[in-house]
């Protein structure tokens, strides 16, 4: 890989803002590597160059750095630098982004979603469609290791009632990790969920009433929007990009309709978009103003392939209106259902609800991942995993490239596990989807992901499997699927 020692100079005037400054500079770098100039595996120059060349701050150019990272266009490797990403350099486009859609037509997709998870118990299938980690993937030796331990140390063995908050050892090793994206919260800002989507459930129901209307990502995870239609409420979809995620012009025009957001802010499922910080910033500026709760599914917040984890909307809220959810499903143990919620202002109807619904949350797993979480080996598992997840994460968009049509768009995530596809109008992937089944292979239709009737000829990938030949074979037999429903 050749060093390149070339990049563009300009002057900048003393007082111009430091958030112009690196947006310039980033943007510099991104026409270098448009151009050519810079080319895939290239080491960009490094920040203190960069910040001598330009004559900036080491944090205006670190901010710059972070700006090229969420675009896909740079990654860094330990102890070595940053290199042109071999994300960036491919001829696939990007997915499509809709209109904003206002209409009060709607058809959920229950039977194809009911027809997906059919198949998942299957075993001879390669499932592109389930949204979890691989075991492979997963410490379980370690996670059997501290149930034992926690059976041996926890008074009456884990059969007694927790207060309805939640665990109080989990809660304090989950205010200490939130210091990973400056957070500043205790355990008493902190309450304990069975899962993300038992958080988010307690959180809609605190702030919502049936009949009230919520502003959502799209297209967006299917379990969110089966659940606030149960409730009784109604669903703007807001357009969502591909990289950048919902636009901060929609959500101004919906302000007056919506009683709530919810937004999964970093590497959103299904399209692995993460809203850039300024962005998160103005989310939370506006809603504060309108004093509109913030739902906010940080999932996938650890799971990032850059330098540093994206910090939540909640890092920016002063006023309490973020109800930041989180769980370690994705990342740790999926059926271990551990998860909370940090619900702001709202706490105290937020604990009632729950203590009406569940009593409390069972002891035993929580204790068990507060062990994980308290002596370091947390940390150590995500190191492992983001490294799989990427490197698999190349694997996919290489063979996609390689054996699916040129026109199919694909999703650049920085973090998460799964990828969008956009194909070619003609194919219908729900159509495609029964054709993929007789060749035992699974993925999610796009037309799961939202109430109206789009993304019909989309589908989301699941790329946390164990990548083996198997799984190779069954993706290049996917491509060549499509290849042939576009000749009939």
């Amino acid at each position: 890989m050749k060093i390149s020692t070339f990049i563009g100079h300009i002057q900048f005037p003393h007082k111009m803002p430091r958030e112009i400054l690196y947006l310039k500079i980033a943007k510099i770098i991104e026409e270098q590597i448009a151009s050519g100039t810079l080319q895939t595996g290239d080491k960009v120059p490094s920040i203190r160059m960069v910040q001598k060349i330009h004559n900036v701050s080491i944090n205006t150019v670190k901010q710059a750095f972070l700006e090229l990272e969420s675009k896909s266009l740079i990654a860094s490797k330990p102890k070595s630098g940053y290199y042109v990403s071999q994300a960036f350099n491919t001829k696939l486009g990007l997915p499509s982004i809709n209109k904003l859609n206002l209409s009060d037509k709607e058809k959920t997709p229950e039977d194809l979603i009911s027809k997906v998870f059919n198949t998942l118990t299957n075993k001879d299938f390669t499932q592109f469609s389930l949204g979890v980690v691989d075991k492979s993937m997963l410490p379980i030796a370690k996670l059997n290791k501290g149930v034992i331990k926690v059976l041996r140390n926890l008074e009456d063995s884990g059969t007694a009632y927790e207060p309805a908050q939640g665990n109080i050892n989990l809660r304090k090793n989950i205010a200490k990790w939130s210091f990973t994206w400056d957070g500043h919260l205790n355990e008493d800002d902190i309450v304990t969920t069975s899962g993300t989507l038992n958080a988010l459930f307690y959180s809609l129901i605190t702030v919502t009433n049936p009949g009230d209307t919520v502003a959502i990502e799209s297209p967006v995870y299917f379990g969110i929007l089966q659940m606030i239609k149960s409730l009784g409420l109604h669903i703007i979809e807001l357009p969502t990009h591909p990289v950048t995620g919902v636009a901060i012009e929609d959500l101004k025009k919906v302000l007056p309709k919506i009683k709530a957001c919810c937004f999964v802010t970093n590497f959103n499922n299904p399209l692995g978009s993460c809203i850039p910080e300024e962005n998160k910033k103005e989310i939370v500026r506006l809603l504060t103003l309108h004093n509109i709760p913030l739902i906010e599914d940080d999932l996938y917040g650890d799971i990032f392939f850059g330098t540093s984890r994206p910090k939540p909307c909640k890092a920016f809220d002063e006023a309490g209106i973020v109800m930041w959810c989180g769980s370690v499903s994705k990342t740790l143990a999926p059926g271990y259902r551990v998860g909370w919620v940090a619900p702001g202002k709202f706490k105290d109807k937020l604990i009632r609800h729950k203590l009406l619904h569940t009593m409390s949350s069972p002891p035993l797993f929580q204790e068990v991942i507060a062990d994980f979480m308290e002596h370091g080996r947390y940390d150590h598992h995500l190191r492992s995993l983001r490294n799989t997840l990427y490197a698999n994460y190349l694997h996919f968009q290489r063979t996609i490239e390689n054996y699916f049509p040129e026109n199919t768009k694909i999703s650049k995530p920085q973090g998460g596990f799964v990828l969008w596809l956009e194909l070619d109008p003609r194919i219908d992937t729900a159509i495609l989807y029964d054709t993929a089944v007789q060749h035992k292979i699974g993925f999610a239709p796009g037309r799961m992901f939202t109430q109206h009737n789009q993304y019909n000829n989309c589908m989301r990938l699941n790329f946390a499997v164990k990548w083996d030949e198997k799984v190779e074979n069954s993706l290049k037999r996917l491509g060549t699927l499509i290849k042939q429903q576009l000749k009939k």
